[in-house]
């Protein structure tokens, strides 16, 4: 089916998330450049994209003689979303980008991650590690790789993962053993490496972590090194291969239109970024951003799957309408369907207000008026990554099965395009740290962030939301409901804390994220609803799409915040029953 790009959500959620608190420092960004940037993202997204996610996933990349090339379509519109300006947007204006807020590239990557998941990893890679090198390259570093990668000219990569190194980058094997020029030699082998070999542009940057000869064992031991797929010249020019290369491809569930490679380093050289023994926390920059993106693939691919059930739930007739007795009805008029659809655009909603507000707080950090602003948004954007990261490809999961369920039997059929969604969703609670990891860090590091006062601030800021909505007529409902989720969540955050390298603390941290992450989710749609009562009684015309926001963040609180007290007992369970659990008796 045809993708209709969320402009007007996006803006309406741009609003939601305190984009105006970001126009002294971007004056650039005002209301007439945000409309045109997200309908000129929204037509690049539908009419170029969208058309090649099916053929991306039917026929996927090929692998041949050491070189991998993308699906049919895909370079040609890489090029064309490089000339157009979208790999600038949010850039920094010394290296070439047009200076814009990262929150509103936010929003238009989410357009592009929608219509084409797979398309959108490699400009979204690139972008992270222009983060990495401006943050931690030299100045050489920064000349010579920075405006190519802002203009898209080349694209980059992050190499962490090897097969005995996932999660636990301690055990990485890489070396990386001095030229005797100044450069170093790369050698050894890394695994699932997104984009890390194509034919879109004319080099790759990889950023690898690697291991010096008289490193340290254990993750303090990890030095950053760029190495380009095709060597420079001092002046920038492209000139032979690189020893590096890509081995093979994975043939994977999902994303068939992303090539994930295995990629060889063969005495490949390479530069320093940084200081040596310092690699993991340079490469955190990259990883840092990639977490906020994966969490807006899960609002992405949800919109998308949402999008596609809507349709089929409006043309396929089954069954006697439970409102009317029409018969045969639409199946949108079963109660049970139309169910699953509000509470899809309900969380869909949530996850992409939770997106932005991150967004609005990362830029904030960096262009604050004053020290106190950007440091309680620093605080809050760290605070909220993990969950927006989880809670939300969580949900987009949800949001494509569901897609599934209501496209019943035809959703199982590959037909339908409705099993393309749940394939590649799958992957997003898994990379870049999965949800469980994410959870471990909020619990035992984000909680306790300045003796807790980056979880108190966002709790009192919930708390006076829900007291604003318990007295606004019609959404009394909504703020009682927060209010009772929310004293949920203090309660297990008081318990978890404590405990939080114990395994109580470690078998709640999944729970506590999702409690969070549904505290969060209401509280946001409790401000959309809000938000919609203050156009209102400004003047502006009542519409069904403006009642059905309020009647979003009603269902919500009904349906999911409603279950928040039973989330903080199961918290604090603890892991008495896990203790007690051997292989044998779980059947091994």
């Amino acid at each position: 089916m045809s993708f209709k790009a969320p402009v007007r959500d996006l803006a309406f959620a741009l609003e939601a998330a305190g984009f105006d608190r970001l126009s002294a420092a971007f004056p650039n960004a005002d209301p007439d450049t945000v409309d045109a940037v997200l309908n000129a993202a929204g037509d690049f997204a539908a009419e170029v994209l969208a058309p090649l996610n099916r053929t991306g996933d039917l026929t996927g990349v090929s692998y041949a003689n050491g070189k991998v090339t993308a699906a049919a379509g895909f370079a040609e519109a890489y090029r064309r979303f490089a000339a157009d300006g979208w790999t600038s947007l949010a850039a920094d204006s010394a290296h070439g980008g047009q200076g814009l807020p990262r929150a509103l590239g936010q929003a238009v990557c989410e357009m592009v991650q929608a219509a084409n998941l797979s398309f959108s990893l490699c400009p979204i890679l690139s972008q992270g590690a222009a983060d990495a090198i401006e943050k931690n390259g030299s100045d050489e570093q920064k000349a010579l790789y920075l405006p190519k990668l802002v203009s898209g000219e080349w694209t980059g990569t992050m190499n962490l993962t090897e097969p005995q190194a996932g999660s636990d980058l301690a055990g990485v094997a890489t070396r990386a053993e001095p030229d005797g020029e100044g450069g170093y030699r790369l050698t050894g082998q890394k695994i699932f490496i997104t984009w890390g070999d194509h034919d879109l542009a004319d080099n790759i940057v990889h950023l690898v972590l690697a291991r010096l000869p008289d490193a340290p064992a254990g993750s303090r031991g990890l030095s950053l090194f760029v190495a380009p797929k095709r060597l420079l010249d001092k002046d920038g020019a492209l000139g032979p291969q690189n020893a590096l290369r890509p081995g093979s491809i994975e043939h994977k569930l999902g994303l068939h239109g992303s090539p994930t490679c295995v990629m060889l380093f063969e005495g490949a050289k390479a530069e320093l970024v940084g200081a040596p023994n310092a690699g993991l926390a340079g490469m955190f920059v990259m990883m840092n951003a990639a977490r906020l993106q994966v969490g807006s693939q899960g609002v992405a691919i949800a919109e998308r799957a949402y999008q596609q059930a809507l349709a089929y739930a409006l043309e396929r007739q089954q069954g006697r309408s439970a409102w009317t007795g029409d018969q045969p009805a639409r199946i949108f008029d079963h109660p049970d369907v139309r169910r699953a659809l509000m509470l899809t655009k309900a969380r869909i909603e949530a996850g992409r207000g939770l997106c932005l507000a991150t967004a609005v707080a990362a830029d904030l950090a960096r262009v604050g008026a004053d020290e106190a602003e950007r440091q309680a948004a620093e605080l809050r954007e760290a605070l909220l990554t993990p969950i927006a990261k989880a809670w939300c490809t969580d949900m987009g999961v949800e949001a494509a099965s569901a897609g599934v369920q209501i496209h019943g039997g035809m959703g199982f059929i590959e037909a339908t395009g409705a099993a393309q969604y749940y394939r590649d969703a799958r992957i997003l609670p898994i990379y870049e740290g999965t949800n469980g990891i994410q959870a471990i860090d909020l619990v035992g590091r984000k909680l306790a962030l300045a003796d807790g006062k980056a979880v108190s601030d966002l709790f009192g800021e919930i708390a006076a939301t829900a007291a604003v909505l318990k007295a606004t007529t019609g959404l009394e409902g909504v703020g009682a409901r927060l209010q009772a989720a929310l004293a949920a969540a203090r309660s297990a955050v008081d318990w978890i804390t404590p405990r939080r390298d114990a395994p109580d603390g470690l078998a709640g941290a999944t729970l506590c994220l999702k409690l969070l992450g549904d505290v969060v989710a209401g509280w946001l749609l409790g401000k959309g609803a809000l938000l919609v009562e203050a156009k209102l009684a400004g003047g502006v015309a009542p519409t069904d799409y403006l009642r059905t926001k309020v009647g979003l963040a009603r269902l919500f609180a009904e349906q999911t915040l409603s279950g928040a007290p039973g989330l903080a007992q199961a918290i604090a369970s603890g892991a008495a029953e896990l203790a007690t659990a051997t292989p044998e008796g779980l059947g091994a």
